[in-house]
């Protein structure tokens, strides 16, 4: 494949906000602490991404100064679409600010270590599978009752990871092209994330993620999303640099790559891909060298119309074209030859 087609898109910010309980509270409740801290979502994303629908709990954390009034709460989605604790916290009754730190998942792989001074998100990997991987947002917010006790106090959630989604066509007549699993090829694969920076730090572990599916894509004019219904990979946003199918053939500098898992026939029948020599043999590959950021999603249009990429780097034959040039012939005719033949009448 000689060419290779992305767009990306800018993923939606995610909004929360807290609001005082509806319940009522005695006087002497009213004259030393405020309401009860709870939160409501309010979103509109991609599905694959955490939204309203999916989004059934945060974790929180609430520091005044440098003195903790929580640490590492879950607040629940409650029917009215409230998220509570378990036990309720309150805001300070004499109006004292209170910061907040928040994330979901509230598991999402690592160790997170939470404190007024430092908030980490230590050695972080996306699961292998890209159908399991799922997506990081993280809130920082300050607050007070006078300000924010009953119009409520917006946490505006970020996505810190970035989503990828491979789509594919191939317009061409005479052959049949059919996807069974795709491949994201050796980006950085281990991070820590520092909440007040918004930063990511970089680890040298690097991995092979992928998804595989029994029941055959068949490719046509139109673009087919590869990735199965909300199984976009969600991946550690890095710059990548791009395997070198020539040069590196086996990629042993770990060059970062799309791969299809690809069979190509002709509409006559005949098996081009695999090789024949090597049956096994079943992903063709593309390099990349975009710049993930975080809160991107990098649609990538994969156009196989006239040509398919490499054998991938871990296949026999790696760096080799899966189809050649177009076939073409040089034709030339000879010129008549006279032959005469006598051949008399009266025989």
């Amino acid at each position: 494949m000689k060419k290779l087609y992305f767009t990306i898109a800018i993923g939606s910010l995610i909004a929360l906000a807290s609001c005082t309980s509806e319940e009522p509270s005695d006087e002497s409740n009213q004259s030393s602490q405020g309401g009860k801290i709870s939160f409501r979502a309010e979103m509109d994303t991609r599905a694959t991404e955490i939204n309203n629908s999916n989004l059934n709990q945060i974790r929180v954390s609430g520091f005044i100064g440098d003195q903790t009034l929580f640490n590492g709460i879950d607040f629940t989605r409650g029917a009215d679409s409230y998220f509570t604790s378990e036990n309720d916290y309150y805001w300070p009754g004499d109006n004292t600010k209170v910061d907040f730190v928040a994330y979901a998942p509230t598991q999402p792989g690592g160790t997170i270590s939470i404190s007024p001074s430092s908030q980490l998100l230590s050695d972080f990997s996306p699961a292998s599978n890209i159908a399991d991987q799922i997506d990081f947002i993280t809130s920082s917010a300050s607050g007070t009752k006078e300000a924010n006790e009953k119009q409520g106090l917006e946490l505006v959630f970020n996505h810190r990871l970035s989503q990828i989604e491979i789509n594919a066509k191939a317009d061409n007549p005479v052959y049949v092209f059919k996807v069974t699993g795709i491949r994201i090829g050796q980006p950085v694969s281990k991070a820590s994330y520092d909440f007040k920076a918004n930063t990511w730090t970089l680890g040298t572990d690097k991995a092979i993620y992928e998804t595989t599916y029994n029941t055959p894509v068949t490719l046509s004019a139109t673009a087919t999303n590869l990735m199965g219904d909300n199984q976009n990979a969600m991946l550690i946003p890095q710059q990548l640099t791009g395997w070198d199918p020539k040069g590196d053939p086996t990629n042993t500098a770990a060059g970062a790559y799309l791969s299809l898992r690809l069979q190509i026939n002709t509409v006559d029948g005949a098996q081009v891909y695999p090789f024949p020599s090597n049956g096994n043999c079943i992903w063709a590959s593309i390099p990349i060298d975009t710049e993930w950021e975080a809160g991107n999603k990098y649609i990538y249009n994969l156009d196989l119309s006239h040509g398919a990429g490499y054998v991938d780097p871990h296949d026999p034959d790696p760096g080799v074209d899966v189809l050649g040039g177009p076939i073409e012939f040089t034709v030339s005719v000879v010129k008549w030859a006279d032959q005469n033949v006598d051949k008399p009448m009266n025989e």
